[in-house]
């Protein structure tokens, strides 16, 4: 069945309640990069109880509703989805430990044309359970390359749905003031997807092989949380509270083991970025930027 723009504009999501513990936290700090330098005493604060901090990027991968597209009534190819933008505001610091509440809906669908596919815009809102409080609201871009031309009558039609979301601005012209390079490990798509996403993808080398990789990739939201980490390490001074948002796009895939160097360009409070992978001189992420309190 083709995507009913009324009903999954209508479509209504049950809260997803989460409790994590500080091991939780620290899971996810490894499956990013944090403690790559086990000396490094800021690094250590993220995966060590003492005085623990939660890794500011890691409400992607909490109170998720799951592959939600893949439910038959959703009407999405779900095969054909792409994960192709995905954006963070924190508006507090995350807890190390408790139980968050999160609530979807989608805010746009958005018809390219039958041969173009759809883009499916989503936002998702972390609640602290305990208070009450808005921790973070995320934003992430779906495109659906197998549902473009819903909206066109008699498939002759002008694309329509709803307006595109605003493009990502590219990094600035000439060198970047700041480069890092963050080292993956060869197991950081096994570490990661003890954290959220379970896709065999980023595990079984044969499902790997038939989905046309060599070998199982690293999540883009694994991809996502090293970026984080550099900008938060050579802008932040990995102080958390001043990471205030980070939105990205995703641009090819990432293998666990691979070198990503991040380079940023300072800009008043905010930082460009994108992320190249050094053995491929391939860009994986692009159009990065970050507002730095």
């Amino acid at each position: 069945m083709p995507i009913d723009y009324q009903a999954l504009k209508r479509r209504v999501f049950k809260d997803v309640e989460q409790t994590y513990t500080w091991k939780d936290s620290a899971l996810y700090a490894l499956g990013v990069g944090y403690g790559h330098d086990p000396l490094d005493t800021r690094q250590l604060r993220y995966v060590y109880e003492q005085d623990q901090l939660a890794v500011p990027t890691m409400p992607v991968v909490m109170a998720t509703p799951g592959f939600w597209v893949k439910e038959p009534d959703s009407g999405v190819d779900w095969v054909k989805v792409l994960h192709g933008e995905q954006s963070l505001t924190l508006h507090k610091p995350l807890p190390v430990q408790g139980t968050v509440v999160g609530q979807l809906r989608v805010t746009g669908i958005v018809d390219k044309g039958r041969d173009k596919g759809a883009i499916l815009v989503q936002e998702r809102k972390i609640f602290d359970k305990a208070t009450g409080d808005l921790l973070a609201t995320l934003e992430g871009l779906t495109f659906c390359r197998g549902d473009g031309g819903f909206s066109e009558k008699d498939g002759n039609g002008p694309a329509g749905g709803d307006p595109s979301p605003l493009a990502k601005p590219g990094v600035p012209e000439g060198p970047p003031d700041l480069v890092r390079d963050m080292h993956t490990m060869p197991q950081a798509a096994l570490v990661y997807r003890l954290c959220a996403d379970l896709n065999p993808l980023h595990a079984d080398p044969a499902v790997a092989t038939a989905a046309g990789f060599k070998a199982p990739i690293l999540h883009g939201l694994a991809s996502y949380g090293a970026a984080g980490h550099a900008v938060l390490a050579a802008c932040c001074d990995y102080d958390p509270s001043r990471l205030k948002s980070i939105g990205l796009r995703f641009t090819s895939p990432v293998y666990p083991g691979e070198t990503l160097r991040v380079e940023m360009w300072r800009r008043a409070n905010k930082v460009h970025f994108r992320v190249r992978v050094l053995a491929r001189d391939t860009i994986v992420l692009n159009n990065g930027i970050a507002e730095i309190a």
